[in-house]
């Protein structure tokens, strides 16, 4: 990708982050809560990237995990929106084992294939 084509694509996204928070009446990244800056920086740094590889979609479904799941854990959150948040969820967490599982079916092989050389 020539630099012109890639600093274009950059300015882009980075343009849309910026219309999004626009759009959401915020004007500074210091509006947002904890859990904001962390998915923002998240989108941000994937945005940045000129592609992307599996480690980034894992960290990414990772972090949405963590912020439904602490939006379940969260008791002044009202319960329809809780429901709301489960086929994300299942979503995520699908894709993170879709991801993680070859990981796991090798290591489960190399300790089964360990065991045998005792």
């Amino acid at each position: 990708m020539s630099g012109t084509c890639q600093e274009f694509r950059f300015y882009h996204m980075k343009a849309i982050l910026q219309k999004l928070l626009q759009k959401r009446g915020i004007e500074s990244l210091e509006e947002l809560s904890e859990e904001e800056k962390s998915t923002f920086n998240e989108w941000d740094k994937i945005l940045s990237k000129e592609s992307l590889d599996i480690n980034d979609i894992k960290l990414f479904c990772e972090n949405q995990v963590t912020i439904i799941e602490s939006k379940w854990s969260d008791y002044e959150e009202r319960n329809d929106k809780k429901a709301e948040l489960i086929p994300y969820h299942t979503v995520y967490r699908t894709l993170l084992n879709i991801l993680t599982s070859p990981i796991a079916t090798r290591e489960a092989l190399e300790r089964q294939l360990t065991e045998l050389t005792k």
